[in-house]
This record gives C-alpha cells, sequence and structure tokens, in this order.
C-alpha cells in the first residue's frame, strides 16, 4: 500500500494536510516541507512504473528526513485513462492542476500515429513553457552495448518551445493544405516540384528568443555543475534560416556579460569555463558512438534532440535508464523517457527506472539532494548485485552473468532494501 496517494475519483482529490509550491517573483521556487506533487500515470507501462517510482522516491524521503518532509501524490489524468473516464485525452482540469501545483511527474503517454491532432506530450510541454527538456544520460552499472560505456556522461538539453513539434501540419490532400500550397507556389515563387499537390505540409519554425533562453539554462547548468565542454547542435548547413540561426544565436548568447570569460569559444577551458563549440547533427550521433566522453552537455533543437537523447540513451541500454526534466521558469514536469510498450503492459515486468530515476531528478530540483543521492546509490547497489527486471537480468545472462530476473515492483522493493 503507498502511503500519501490521493487517486482520482470522479475528479482531483486535493489532501488537506499538504502544500502548494509557490513560485517567488525571481522564478525560483519555494518548497514546503509537506508538499503537493501531482503526477499521472501515463498509458501502456504507465501504470506499473508509476506506483514502483513512488514507492522508492517515498521510502528515499523517509530514510533521510525522518518524517520531516513528505510528498503528497495527486493524480491528474491524461492519455487512455482519461479518454475512458471524461471524454477527453487531455482534460482542462489536469492542465490548471499542474500549473497551481508547479512541479509534477508523469508517466508515458501515447498519441496515435498518422491522425492529426498535438502531441499529448507537446501539450503539456507547452502548457506551462517548459522550454527546456534536460536528459542526464550516464552508466548505472547495467549491461550496454559499447565497450566501457562508464565513458558516457552527457546532458542533453533539447529545446521544448519550438521546431515541428508546435503542431502546424496540413495533412495530404486537405482543403487547408491546398491553400497553404497556392500561397507558396503563387506568392513565394516556390517551384512546384518542391511541392507536389499531394503533399503534407510541416511548419518548422524556429525563433531567437526562445533559443536563447533555452542556451542560457544550458549553459548556466554546464557551468554550475563543473562541466567542460559544451556542444551546440544542428543541420546548420542545410536548414540556414532555422538550425543555422539556432546555432548563430547560442554563440550570441556566449558573448552575453553573464558569460563573459566564462563561456569561451576556443581554446583549453580553464576552472570555472566552458569551451561551446559547433557540431552538425550527423557529426554528433556518429562521435556519440564512436567517442563519447568528447562532450559533456550538447544543446540542440526540438526534432534533433529527440534523435540525439534516444542515441545517447541507447549507448547505457536504452531509454529504460535515462531520466527527462521538462522545466521553464519555475515549473518542471519530470517524466520517462521511453515510451508506452504496449506490447508489455500489465505483465509486471517492464523497468521502472527512468521514471524513478526521473523521480530523483525531481528530488533535486525541490532540493532534496540528499534523498535523490540515495536513489542513486540504491539503484547502483542493485545493480552491481545482478538484480532487475527481465530486460536487465536477460542482459547480464547474454553477458555470461548471472542474474536475478524480477517483477517490477519487486525491483522497486529490492531497490528500497539497499537505502
Amino acid at each position: 500500500m503507498l502511503e500519501r496517494v490521493y487517486a482520482w475519483e470522479g475528479g482531483v482529490q486535493v489532501p488537506q494536510e499538504g502544500s502548494f509550491i509557490k513560485l517567488k517573483e525571481d522564478r525560483s521556487i519555494e518548497v514546503p516541507d509537506r508538499v503537493i506533487i501531482p503526477y499521472i500515470e501515463g498509458d501502456g507501462i504507465g501504470p506499473e512504473i508509476t506506483p514502483a517510482m513512488i514507492l522508492v522516491v517515498n521510502k528515499a524521503i523517509e530514510k533521510v528526513y525522518k518524517g520531516s518532509k513528505l510528498i503528497y501524490w495527486v493524480e491528474l489524468l491524461a492519455g487512455d485513462k482519461a479518454e475512458a473516464k471524461t471524454g477527453k485525452r487531455m482534460p482542462e482540469e489536469t492542465l490548471e492542476f499542474l500549473k497551481e501545483a508547479i512541479v509534477g511527474i508523469k508517466g508515458p503517454l501515447g498519441t496515435p500515429v498518422g491522425k492529426g491532432g498535438k502531441s499529448l506530450n507537446a501539450i503539456l510541454r507547452q502548457s506551462m513553457d517548459f522550454y527546456s527538456a534536460i536528459r542526464p544520460v550516464y552508466w548505472l552499472g547495467q549491461p550496454a552495448p559499447i565497450p566501457n560505456p562508464e565513458r558516457v556522461n552527457v546532458a542533453v538539453f533539447r529545446e521544448n518551445s519550438d521546431d515541428v513539434y508546435m503542431g502546424i501540419e496540413y495533412m495530404p490532400k486537405a482543403e487547408d493544405t491546398k491553400k497553404v500550397r497556392e500561397f507558396f507556389v503563387k506568392e513565394m515563387g516556390v517551384d512546384e516540384f518542391a511541392l507536389p499537390e499531394d503533399c503534407g505540409i510541416t511548419v518548422k519554425p524556429m525563433s531567437e528568443f526562445k533559443t536563447k533562453r533555452h542556451v542560457r539554462k544550458a549553459l548556466r547548468w554546464a557551468l554550475e555543475n563543473g562541466k567542460k565542454v559544451v556542444a551546440v547542435v544542428g543541420k546548420g548547413n542545410i536548414m540556414k534560416a532555422t538550425e543555422g540561426a539556432f546555432m548563430n544565436w547560442a554563440f550570441e548568447v556566449a558573448k552575453e556579460e553573464e558569460f563573459k570569460d566564462r563561456v569561451i569559444t576556443e581554446g583549453e577551458p580553464k576552472e570555472g569555463q566552458v569551451l561551446l563549440t559547433k557540431v552538425i547533427t550527423d557529426q554528433m550521433l556518429m562521435q556519440l558512438v564512436l567517442k563519447p566522453e568528447a562532450y559533456d552537455v550538447i544543446i540542440t533543437q526540438n526534432l534533433n534532440g529527440d534523435y540525439i537523447s534516444d542515441l545517447a540513451a541507447a549507448l547505457v541500454g536504452g531509454p529504460g535508464f535515462v531520466p527527462s526534466g521538462n522545466i521553464g521558469d519555475g515549473y518542471a514536469l519530470f517524466e520517462s523517457t521511453h515510451g508506452t510498450a504496449y506490447d508489455i503492459a500489465g505483465k509486471g515486468i517492464a523497468n521502472p527506472l527512468s521514471l524513478t530515476l526521473s523521480g530523483a531528478m525531481m528530488l533535486e530540483y525541490l532540493g532534496w539532494k540528499e534523498a535523490a543521492q540515495l536513489i542513486y546509490s540504491a539503484i547502483k547497489r542493485a545493480i552491481e548485485d545482478r538484480v532487475g527486471t527481465p530486460d536487465i537480468a536477460n542482459g547480464f545472462k547474454k553477458m555470461g552473468i548471472e542474474a536475478k530476473s524480477l517483477s517490477t515492483m519487486d525491483f522497486a522493493q529490492e531497490i528500497v532494501l539497499r537505502m
């Protein structure tokens, strides 16, 4: 039985004992000792990995703070469960409560492919302007496909509020698509061969304001965490008006007074400095495989960030081992990095580590860093002891190493035992 969990019952259940986080004038957060944190289970394996995450996070807080700090978990609906209970995949109630709570966490959400309509994940990320998705990728001891996976320790900063994820799309052969095509061909002089009559059109916006605030967040994080090499990545040689502009704007940020003598663009970085460099997307994808230790932080656009963070995750065993936080000015939504995995849903074998690590990342954001560190160390111990869900155990067995295969919740219990 999970403690202080308030499931959705005809509406959001707000605990009287808990308090909401407050957003200060400078956009920093004030966190009460008994804090209300909303959660969305998500689709597919979400209802299995979410309780596992809550168990581990609750126990870490209990071990470290002995009751002086607590989380009150409030369920919000989105995705399949929301559609079944309310008829809407993203109820307004969910968005309103997330805004009031400031910080939340969610499992994976599915979006029908090729049917039009915005991604639920995109709606959530844009709801409180979570303009930076931060995905730290590091090795915890699990089976990995590359030699010396300890070389991987990179944080991918994916811009969240621009690019093709804005959902400005015109489906093939639709009436509005014909109007857009006609405008480009007749008014803008675009070659008809580039826009055939049966084409679909997706708009890729990219703005200076959105890019620069994202880059500032990434550079501040790199400096605060003692990183040395920061790469701004894009296909700027082809998409000059968007990804090329993004890369140039990043270097303009490096010249701002805040970063003077702290962000350099050539030479070796000294103590308290980072080196900012440009890398074309396809080169970065290759370098991540050949020499992952070359970069500490990657700053990139929304779509490229999706590709790059997934490849980086693959180097340490896949997205099931990588946390993610969507962060804006104060507001934050943490989430699992992987998808819904409908094929194994309901079997009790899903790996809960991505969402659990995101829970630890959330604790760091709240300032409860001691509890976060306890989770990281307990997970490492569990993996060192060769226990885990079937994906982890089977990975060890393929290496000729004996390992114990556990259910999702049993694995969470083993992590708790090592705190």
